[in-house]
């Protein structure tokens, strides 16, 4: 495609969310009313989407596949030149595969508001923040200036909070707020670690800093590691890294279904792309040092968020479905931390596929799980399954073959996206870069192979809880036997349990909204090297210094 038209498609991709949430907030023109002033609004947000989405989609149909090193549909505008940053715009075979999740988790979120839109205020600003939301992460993806990718990274938060505390569920208030101070105080210091950068190398352009012999040659090993120190606490903040993921659970459980699909499915994505982005391009020698530090906080992370989501699933414990998915993506995403780790091209690679793979599966995931409390009033476990298992293998017979699905995927089976991924990540932990403690990483490796273990164990108890099940016989006893006439056992009945309420089956919204997820998944476990293909060649740039 015509290098003028792929940077119009991008800039439009970037910019049109902000003229969507700007529009969101007036009168609907004459003849675009519909029924009501909320479908309108809604039906506004849907059609936004779709156009980023279509733009998205085309801007990966046009990028250069031979080349996807390169930085492409570029765009490069002096801003500020007193401090030399610029409006600078790009995608490579490392943010594109990012840009298109984005923009497809945002369309299938709006379009599922639009059938099913939560409980809250006026949708006008719900439609608004949602397109704010799309603007910042695409944004975020997008940008090539480190100052410009900061107020990106930050542009996500507001719209966030305000999707948690205004239309979340129980406790919102407090997991509104403890999202905000933990990601706003890891972005400060993330701050000042950036402008670190920017200042001793003389320039916030991440393209010309990720170079050999460029500007990042001026930053010496002090600066490095003060670098990598300030700026990884921010991005590890959002990734989320143990143990700073406390924010995580309780965003989850009290945010309205798309704001969970989004948190997991997008934002935490912004952290994990920042650390390939910048830490391992621009502060290699900083990286290298704390490298063997990061790896263990995320083999201790895949260990912690297996345990907490097995003591959530079981009989008893009151665990919450929609927190024990949150606490499987502490573990997934120490996956993809820990690839990033190895300082490899297999493992970053691997990195980059978990991204994408948990984008899809935990997306899914938490669009089940808003269904299901929206059918059920509850994503409590014990009272889902009661004393025999909620039974949606025949209660609602596809919804819970759908959550089975998500399940399997998620716990990483060949054949699927959530697989490869994690391989890759423990091969790159299996021999990693030079430099690194081998021994180190190989036990490393082995925590996150027990990890997959544990995940596979609480995926499982989760769909017999929730998937299996019968409804039980009550036992009834007759009051009174007289002698003679009958036997104290054959005074003892059985009658049948009340029926169950019957539990809907998907819908056709919901076929819509989550059927691109599935075949997704599908595709991307059966097919790899669709997305390798893509990201191969630019982490091998990335790594080589820019060559």
């Amino acid at each position: 495609m015509n290098p003028t038209a792929l940077q119009y498609l991008l800039a439009a991709v970037v910019v049109l969310p902000l003229l969507g949430a700007v529009g969101a907030l007036l009168p609907a023109p004459p003849g675009l009313k519909g029924r009501n002033p909320d479908q309108a609004v809604l039906r506004h947000g849907v059609t936004v989407t779709g156009v980023v989405l279509a733009a998205a989609v085309a801007l990966a149909v046009g990028f250069d596949h031979d080349h996807p090193a390169r930085m492409q549909a570029t765009t490069d505008i002096s801003w500020i030149p007193a401090l030399d940053i610029r409006i600078h715009l790009g995608v490579d075979g490392i943010s594109l595969p990012l840009v298109v999740l984005t923009a497809l988790l945002t369309f299938l979120c709006a379009l599922y508001s639009y059938f099913h839109m939560p409980t809250g205020p006026s949708p006008k600003a719900f439609v608004a923040l949602l397109l704010t939301l799309e603007a910042g992460t695409l944004a975020t993806f997008a940008v090539l200036d480190l100052m410009l990718f900061f107020l990106a990274f930050e542009m996500v938060l507001i719209p966030m909070y305000f999707l948690i505390a205004r239309w979340g569920g129980a406790e919102k208030q407090a997991a509104a707020w403890k999202f905000i101070l933990y990601t706003l105080l890891g972005s400060v210091v993330m701050l000042l670690g950036l402008l670190l950068i920017g200042v001793k190398s003389g320039t916030f352009d991440m393209v010309a800093l990720a170079t050999d012999n460029g500007p990042k040659d001026r930053l010496s090993h002090t600066v490095q590691l003060l670098a990598v120190l300030a700026v990884g606490i921010g991005l590890a903040v959002k990734s989320p890294l143990w143990p700073l993921h406390s924010w995580l659970p309780d965003a989850h459980t009290a945010a309205p279904t798309v704001g969970s699909v989004l948190l997991a499915g997008v934002l935490l994505k912004m952290g994990t792309y920042g650390f390939v982005r910048i830490a391992l391009p621009i502060t290699p020698d900083g990286m290298h040092t704390f490298a063997p530090y990061l790896a263990a906080l995320a083999a201790v992370g895949i260990i912690y968020g297996s345990l907490a989501c097995l003591a959530l699933v079981r009989k008893g414990a009151k665990g919450d479905l929609k927190r024990l998915i949150a606490y499987s993506s502490v573990g997934h995403m120490g996956f993809v931390l820990l690839g990033i780790a190895s300082m490899t091209p297999t493992g970053v690679n691997g990195a980059l596929f978990a991204n994408i793979a948990h984008g899809l599966i935990t997306g899914l995931l938490f669009f089940l799980v808003g269904a299901l409390k929206d059918r059920y009033g509850s994503t409590d476990l014990d009272t889902l399954a009661g004393s025999t298992g909620a039974a949606l293998y025949g209660k609602a017979p596809r919804f819970g073959g759908l959550l089975a699905f998500g399940a399997v995927a998620s716990l990483g089976i060949p054949g699927l996206a959530g697989f490869w991924g994690e391989m890759l990540a423990m091969f790159g932990a299996f021999q990693p870069a030079a430099g690194l403690s081998r021994p180190a990483f190989l036990t490393f490796m082995a925590l996150a192979g027990l990890g997959t273990l544990l995940t596979a164990a609480y995926l499982l108890l989760v769909v017999r809880r929730v998937c299996m099940g019968g409804t039980p016989a009550v036992v009834e006893a007759v009051p009174a036997v007289e002698e003679g006439t009958a036997t104290a056992a054959e005074a003892v009945t059985e009658v049948p349990a009340a029926p169950s309420p019957v539990i809907p089956d998907l819908a056709r919204y919901e076929y819509a909204a989550w059927t691109p997820l599935v075949v997704l998944t599908v595709l991307a476990g059966l097919w790899p090297a669709a997305l390798l293909g893509l990201t191969d060649p630019a982490v091998q740039q990335l790594l080589g210094g820019g060559k």
